[in-house]
């Protein structure tokens, strides 16, 4: 079997070495070489052929950002993990980097821990990502395609990618959105065509760590009509407003009286993440019942599969992004393959699909109330 060949860049010569030999350890992967700045790694990337590039953002000469704009020009299709700081700094410069057209993100471990945790995040976080954004590669062939997709009977009788399936008649309250790996780039393309008087709340989980969830929803209220803000606890769902939810922090939307409100709590990472879109998928099944609409994106992983069977149970509709269009189809291929889907959509055709269900004929102008 082939192996993922990787090319690191880095400043640090001891991060550098640290990360090739942890990485050089697994069997599906071969580091073919390192690069101390973004010019040297430039200069390899003809001779070495790497599947994947792990890139560091700050360096001297030719800085992560600065390196990746010259990789996209010849390399328009290469997966690239940029090294993240766990600083503000650090993760303005990692949403740069991906709406420049970096893969995903890595957040190096800090020294608290010690060794023995740094290679530990190492080997659960880093090394699943490569493998996750190199599947045909690490599986030997193609990643497998749609041959064991099931949509829900509303969509049958019409391509997945259609736009032409019938659209259930259900009340729609709350739109609710789930997605990790490349999930900035596509959020912003989801909630940008959404007007400024969108009938209903939206509900938001990203994984991303503390930080990172405050900046991208800052980030995504500056480019979309609808404000976008990092969650707060007790906060009310007003329809035309969307709440992210923070890094490591799950987040629940319970009824009080006749208002929904945002709950935030650290209970147990579930899905190995904290936030997991299935904590607040369970908690919109029992608080809106068949009135919910969730859409899963691309991301690493099966969270959300689990909330959307709960979401099923109610009554809900569930929109996934299909595998053309996703940067990994993980979470959303997990929840077409159970059946749960209502439709399978490119990533281009999902805002209008949320439109034509959320009709703002049957919504009222204030906060929802209790089903």
């Amino acid at each position: 079997m082939p192996k993922i060949r990787v090319l690191i860049v880095d400043d640090a010569v001891v991060f550098r070495r640290l990360v090739a030999e942890e990485l050089g350890r697994d069997p599906a992967l071969d580091v073919v070489g390192t690069a101390a700045d973004g010019r040297i790694a430039l200069a390899k990337l003809a001779q070495l052929s790497p599947d994947l590039v792990v890139l560091d953002v700050e360096m001297p000469e030719l800085d992560g950002l600065a390196t990746l704009k010259e990789l996209r020009k010849t390399y328009p299709r290469l997966p690239v993990i940029m090294f993240s700081a766990l600083t503000v700094r650090g993760a303005e410069a990692t949403l740069d980097a991906l709406s420049l057209g970096a893969t995903d993100y890595f957040t190096k471990p800090t020294n608290a821990g010690g060794l023995e945790a740094s290679l530990g995040v190492i080997r659960e976080q880093l090394i699943p990502k490569i493998k996750a954004l190199c599947p045909s590669v690490a599986n030997g062939a193609p990643a497998a395609g749609r041959a064991n997709l099931v949509v829900r009977p509303s969509a049958i009788g019409a391509p997945a990618t259609s736009t032409a399936a019938r659209i259930p008649s259900g009340r729609v309250d709350v739109l609710a959105i789930g997605t990790s790996t490349g999930g900035p780039n596509a959020l912003v393309e989801i909630l940008r065509p959404l007007p400024a008087d969108f009938p209903v709340p939206i509900v938001i989980v990203q994984h991303m760590p503390p930080m990172f969830t405050r900046l991208l929803a800052e980030r995504l209220s500056a480019e979309c009509a609808i404000p976008v803000q990092e969650a707060t606890l007790g906060a009310i769902l007003q329809a035309g407003k969307a709440w992210i939810a923070p890094g490591d922090f799950h987040m629940i939307v319970a009824p009080e009286g006749r208002q929904m409100r945002l709950h935030l709590h650290q209970e147990a990472p579930e899905n190995s993440c904290r936030p997991a879109v299935d904590v607040l998928l369970r908690s919109l099944a029992k608080a809106f019942g068949p009135n919910s609409l969730t859409v899963i994106l691309t991301g690493m992983g099966q969270d959300g599969m689990r909330g959307c069977e709960h979401l099923r149970e109610a009554g809900g509709q569930i929109l996934v992004q299909d595998e053309a269009t996703s940067i990994v189809w993980g979470m959303p291929g997990s929840v077409a393959r159970a059946g749960l889907a209502d439709r399978v959509l490119p990533l281009s055709l999902i805002a209008n699909e949320i439109l034509r269900r959320v009709r703002p004929s049957q919504m009222t102008p204030s906060s929802p109330v209790i089903p």
